[in-house]
């Protein structure tokens, strides 16, 4: 590894890139966690499932996914993470048809206080 990251130069910046991008990440959630209520982290692991955070063509549709692993993503039960998502739907952030389809203005919940 070390012999490539000095000799390929576009691996090496590629490699690099990945890692701040990994870091910062890693650092988003963790501030997440600690500051944001369970309603707001879910409404942005929704977000970035449905890889809105990509200018150039955000993915609305989400992969099947359990309420249970929402709930370990974003450390509250499976119970809060139902009762928000019915919230979401009510509110036309989300709607189910052949997969969960996630609509822009959940960003709404994420950006507001």
């Amino acid at each position: 590894m070390t012999r490539a990251l000095h000799n390929e130069p576009g691996f090496s910046e590629q490699f690099l890139s990945h890692l701040v991008t990994r870091n910062v990440r890693t650092q988003e959630n963790l501030v997440d966690q600690l500051f944001n209520p369970a309603e707001k982290r879910l409404a942005r692991t929704l977000l970035l499932l449905a890889h809105f955070e990509r200018e150039d063509n955000p993915v609305p549709i989400i992969p099947k996914i359990s309420q249970e692993t929402l709930a370990k993503m974003v450390g509250t039960t499976r119970s809060r993470v139902s009762f928000f998502m019915n919230r979401f739907k009510k509110r036309g952030f989300i709607k189910y048809n052949a997969g969960l389809h996630v609509h822009r203005s959940l960003l709404n919940v994420v950006l507001t206080s």
